[in-house]
């Protein structure tokens, strides 16, 4: 694993959230997240906090956490890849113990794309929830070992009930929040808490061409409602909130009109 440091400019965005106790070691596992960074912005975090951006691409992960006030590291990772998915952990805590681990490596291919070319979806498959299982099981053990240490976990509303037009994508968001909730089983009383955090549609750069889906949401607002989770003790949180109600309705709808949603 490569790590490279920097620290950022002492300006930041205007805070859009805090937590109770600042971390001082925090690692972003999808360095360039859009969401991520959001969380991160919305922490608050101060100039001794150390944040880990764990990512393919450096520069990138640096360029979009340059508004925060903090020291910054990155590591090189890539999510399909199992080597790295197996060093990531080693190198995460090679200096010291991580306080924060926002697990949000994901990407969102077009579902017509994945059924002309299957190892596509494999690839989906891999980045948005094996990576997530195999370097989540690693962190929660040196986080049990430490008795301390919080995982949040991003997860969907689209894995309520995958839908045709994007089904795999939604497979693999509820395989993830299965993992999530039998982490946060598995973690109950060790010290080690899990966040489990289930965005609506989210306008950004992973959902750019596309018409917002109703209670969609922004990156800033997703980070703002992960940090008001933090600093409190829920371990499951939708953004909006609203769409915890949505999902109750998903839920009850027949399948022949299900089917029949095109979105």
């Amino acid at each position: 694993m490569l790590r490279t440091s920097s620290r950022a400019p002492a300006t930041s965005p205007a805070a859009t959230g805090t937590v109770a106790a600042k971390p001082g070691r925090v690692l972003l596992i999808g360095g360039t997240s859009e969401i991520g960074q959001a969380i991160l912005a919305a922490l608050n975090l101060g100039p001794d906090t150390l944040v880990l951006l764990a990512g393919r691409d450096a520069e990138r992960m640096r360029a979009a956490a340059a508004g925060l006030p903090c020291k910054l590291e990155t590591i090189s990772y890539d999510a399909t890849d199992a080597v790295a998915q197996d060093k990531l952990t080693t190198a995460a805590f090679a200096d010291g113990p991580v306080d924060l681990v926002i697990s949000a490596a994901g990407v969102l291919t077009p579902q017509e794309q994945l059924d002309a070319d299957p190892r596509q979806a494999a690839a989906m498959i891999d980045t948005n929830f094996t990576s997530h299982v195999t370097v989540l099981l690693a962190m929660a053990g040196r986080l049990r070992e430490a008795g301390r240490g919080t995982i949040v976990v991003l997860s969907s509303v689209a894995a309520v009930r995958p839908r045709k037009a994007n089904f795999v994508y939604g497979a693999a968001k509820a395989g993830l929040d299965a993992f999530g909730r039998g982490l946060a089983d598995a973690m109950h009383g060790t010290g080690v808490r899990v966040l489990l955090v289930r965005p609506g549609f989210v306008t950004g750069r992973m959902t750019a061409g596309l018409a917002p889906a109703p209670l969609a949401s922004t990156p800033a607002q997703v980070g703002a409602a992960v940090a008001k989770a933090l600093a409190g003790s829920s371990a499951e949180v939708w953004v909006p909130s609203t769409v915890g109600m949505l999902a109750v309705a998903m839920r009850l709808i027949p399948r022949p009109l299900w089917r029949r949603l095109r979105r």
